[in-house]
């Protein structure tokens, strides 16, 4: 089964567009945890099992990991193998670089931590991509429009009149016939551009929108821009604003909560 399949396999038996970002840091974890052997592990595991059947993916921000130095290898794979199988695993460290290095990139991120997709950068163009897309299962999410602030100031250059982050799309529907396993990110601050983009790349591609929650963007546009005709293959992440609803002992229970409110809100504009 390749990710796409995956993807969709998951959005329809639990009917939901979201996908919760697993982004571990100390300063907010509660507090109590602190004095367990894996508090970070632990905390993992109570936020999955109280939301894997709201979700159609988690995203793990592989920098909150890599922090924890010794412990960052443990924690990520122990968070990653707790997730269930039939859900997809995306490692967001928008990864890459020259060909040989992009090689040991892709390997580490689907063969050493078996996540389903990886996030890239487009900047050193396809053949820094082409060892990413050489695993025909998985997922590479390349960076279009991303959601901080400054993203206007390379992104939105002209060249030919045309925006840059719109040339980017048009590249990925090429570099998509290698093995039909692109997608794109794109933020949900930037609706107006979300929407051109999917009329760029048609039906089929997915794309991962951060940007819901604390960075503020609007969930109705983001809904109806990043969707396909069938109000599929959109991924809305939201991360700080679930896993930290609450630093208390009912911080599962205060995630879940936040999780189905944005599900059902999700819901509501498909």
């Amino acid at each position: 089964m390749d990710f796409k399949q995956k993807l969709l396999r998951a959005s329809k038996k639990n009917n939901t567009l979201l996908c919760v970002g697993l982004d571990i840091d100390k300063e907010k974890l509660p507090r109590f945890l602190l004095d367990r052997k894996e508090p970070f592990v632990e905390f993992n595991k109570a936020i999955i099992d109280a939301t894997n059947d709201l979700v159609c993916a988690y995203k793990l921000n592989m920098a909150f990991y890599e922090i924890l130095a010794e412990k960052a290898y443990d924690v990520l794979k122990k968070t990653i193998d707790h997730i269930p199988k039939d859900i997809p695993v995306i490692l967001d460290g928008k990864r890459n670089d020259i060909t040989h290095t992009a090689e040991k990139y892709a390997k580490t991120i689907f063969e050493l931590f078996g996540a389903d997709a990886a996030t890239v950068n487009p900047y050193l163009g396809f053949d820094s991509i082409k060892p990413f897309l050489e695993y025909k299962e998985k997922c590479t999410f390349i960076l279009c429009r991303t959601s901080n602030p400054s993203a206007r100031e390379i992104q939105d250059l002209k060249i030919n009149s045309k925006p840059l982050y719109q040339i980017i799309a048009e590249k990925v529907m090429e570099w998509n016939e290698y093995n039909s396993n692109c997608g794109l990110v794109v933020g949900a601050t930037y609706p107006t551009e979300l929407k051109i983009i999917r009329e760029t790349v048609g039906e089929d591609l997915p794309i991962l929108i951060p940007g819901i929650g604390k960075q503020g963007g609007s969930l109705e546009k983001t809904v109806k821009n990043g969707t396909n005709s069938e109000g599929e293959l959109a991924i809305i992440n939201s991360s700080r604003s679930i896993i930290y609803a609450s630093n208390n002992e009912n911080f599962a229970k205060e995630a879940r909560k936040k999780a189905i409110f944005l599900k059902e809100e999700i819901n509501r504009y498909r």
